[in-house]
């Protein structure tokens, strides 16, 4: 196998999984459901993963690799946002968003939002993204309080709600809409609906 078929064969895995998953619940899914419907040997999964419950966490790492390669191409995550003034802070949160949002509605199937929010229902599921955690360390920095601050979190929380909402709720968007996806003019919407935001929250910490 070469290097090709092997990324392409780890993919089609990846797609099934999370559709199948999504669909029917981790316990009611076999391994050999995901390898026929996948088109690839039972035995690649234990050669990739290991086994279901690896594969399962798989689904999620694999999202976040990406999303952690997307952000370092525009953003460097090192560089702490304590020693950053207010106008840059914003100008950085800004531009993260508007790419997060990009990212957001191009790599994140439906499939994977179900699974997503299926987990964040469990009590031991906590996912700890680089990306998402400097979002918040920026919204820190214009609040002036602590990454662990109450008033950070839920800001933080407040901000990607406006983001992922319309996904997560398509009963109160793309079926109002009649629509099957969204378009790059929705897209836009998002964006500005996000930066109204960060904006209000800039202008709430100035007057104070």
């Amino acid at each position: 196998m070469n290097d090709k078929d092997d990324n392409n064969s780890k993919i089609r895995i990846l797609e099934s999984a999370t559709r199948l998953f999504a669909q029917k619940g981790f316990d009611s899914v076999s391994v050999r459901e995901i390898c026929k419907d996948a088109k690839v040997n039972v035995c690649m999964i234990s050669y990739y993963w290991g086994g279901k419950k690896e594969l399962y966490q798989g689904i999620i790492e694999d999202l976040l690799e990406k999303q952690l390669k997307y952000a370092k191409s525009f953003v460097d995550l090192e560089k702490d946002p304590k020693g950053m003034s207010l106008a840059e802070c914003t100008g950085l949160l800004m531009t993260m968003l508007d790419k997060i949002v990009d990212f957001f509605y191009a790599n994140v199937s439906s499939d994977l939002i179900i699974l997503l929010l299926k987990e964040q229902q469990k009590p031991d599921f906590a996912v700890q993204s680089p990306v998402l955690n400097y979002v918040r360390s920026l919204v820190a920095r214009i609040l002036n309080k602590d990454v662990d601050d109450r008033l950070v979190v839920f800001k933080t929380l407040f901000i990607l709600s406006q983001i992922n909402s319309p996904r997560i709720l398509p009963a109160f968007s793309l079926r109002l809409l009649n629509q099957k996806d969204f378009t790059e003019k929705d897209i836009e919407i998002i964006k500005e609906n996000v930066k109204f935001y960060v904006n209000s929250l800039v202008k709430e910490v100035c007057v104070a």
